[in-house]
């Protein structure tokens, strides 16, 4: 009798090959929403993206987004996005800045950084508001039109962020366009990664639209922006 020299190769039990194509099948639907949700916000917005010199004027606002803050220190992106919104209002583009971000602990605090930075560039103080409330981009967007009554906004962060700002704003009804802050810092590949998971995250908000944690009572800004200093 001829005995078999090869190994005997077992199958997988059939409970296991279904359990194992039902993952593959939920990674490809859902490698294709991230690459379809990513497609939809940047091509939709990639026409709202302008210079500095293309921006225009009669905004209610140029909101500048928030980002870290070290004590009293701007980082450099956030140093480089208040830069860009005074250059914009230096250039008439509004009559108002809003300087939006993480105010949500008493020894943390970017609005007021912002706000220093503008100030000790010849803005004038009452004509910088401040939402100390803005955690995140929805949020900061949201509260710009439901708690300052924004409907033309001039944006202002870095490329990468840029097209999921200007989508939520579109989303809410706003007449928004974008310009650019400097970004050729280190760890940019991560923050473009973080990027495109917060883009598929942000359609799920853009059509439900749920109330940020914190409203508050409405805010004109055709009044003073001393009553934002908080």
């Amino acid at each position: 009798m001829k005995e078999n020299s090869g190994k005997t190769k077992r199958k997988l039990p059939k409970a296991v090959k279904r359990v194992l194509t039902v993952i593959a099948v939920l990674a490809l639907v859902g490698a294709l929403y991230i690459l379809v949700t990513n497609l939809v916000v940047v091509c939709s917005t990639k026409n709202d993206i302008v210079d500095a010199a293309q921006a225009g004027d009669g905004y209610d606002c140029i909101l500048v987004l928030g980002c870290a803050v070290y004590g009293s220190s701007p980082s450099p992106m956030l140093s480089e996005r208040v830069s860009t919104g005074i250059e914009l209002y230096k250039a008439g583009a509004s009559a108002r800045l809003l300087m939006s971000g993480d105010h949500g602990e008493t020894y943390y605090n970017e609005v007021a950084v912002m706000k220093r930075l503008a100030v000790a560039d010849g803005v004038p103080e009452d004509v910088i508001f401040c939402d100390h409330a803005g955690f995140s981009t929805y949020e900061s967007i949201y509260r710009a039109k439901y708690i300052f009554g924004a409907e033309k906004v001039l944006i202002v962060t870095q490329e990468y962020h840029l097209s999921r700002a200007l989508f939520i704003a579109k989303s809410l009804g706003m007449e928004a366009k974008g310009v650019c802050a400097y970004g050729g810092f280190g760890g940019q590949i991560m923050r473009d990664v973080r990027e495109v998971v917060a883009r598929s995250k942000e359609i799920v908000y853009c059509v439900f639209k749920p109330e940020p944690k914190y409203l508050g009572d409405k805010i004109d800004l055709g009044g003073s922006a001393s009553q934002t200093d908080g």
